[in-house]
């Protein structure tokens, strides 16, 4: 288990529910990129396969919490889209 990776993974999680925070309580997406959430998704997706199939420790449940709530900032857009939309 790698504490630099815990780390990096920490500091990363701890800016979504601020994302997450603002997405709910404003129900608007600007300054947000539906393609970065996408891509950042993917990416703990592959950080996921790769402790599942490498590297098993610890460190997948920092991964797993981490696309779980980027997630939610991704069905928070796809909400706020339809909110937008109805205006």
């Amino acid at each position: 288990m790698s504490a630099f990776e815990a780390i990096m993974l920490v500091c990363f999680g701890l800016a979504w529910p601020f994302s997450i925070y603002h997405s709910w309580t404003t129900k608007v997406n600007d300054g947000k990129s539906l393609l970065f959430l996408w891509v950042i998704f993917v990416g703990y997706l592959s950080g996921i396969i790769h402790k599942i199939y490498f590297v098993y420790d610890l460190i997948i449940w920092l991964y797993v919490l981490n696309a779980t709530i980027v997630l939610i900032d991704i069905l928070l857009y796809y909400r706020n889209r339809h909110y937008q939309l109805k205006k």
